[in-house]
């Protein structure tokens, strides 16, 4: 378990730093509901590709893997885009 979490680090680091960066993003901004959701939108777009090359660099890039990124930041995405503009 341990050993497969130690050679995962350097894919996981990244998309770490992207959902630091987009809070912060969205916290030093908070007062510009337009660029919170430009970060939420680039936030999702970057979760996006860190999957496809994720999954690509593991051999085990298929449609439905990223067919499942997609929706997950579409999900993620009207969530804050709810909480943003209607809030």
């Amino acid at each position: 378990m341990m050993r497969d979490l130690s050679r995962h680090v350097a894919h996981y680091t990244p998309l770490f730093g992207i959902f630091v960066c987009g809070i912060l993003g969205f916290w030093l901004y908070s007062y510009d509901r337009k660029f919170q959701m430009a970060v939420a939108v680039a936030v999702a777009v970057s979760y996006v590709v860190w999957g496809a090359v994720h999954h690509y660099l593991h051999k085990d890039l298929y449609w439905e893997v990223l067919f499942e990124y997609v929706m997950f930041a579409a999900v993620g995405l009207v969530v804050l885009a709810s909480a943003i503009f209607w809030a």
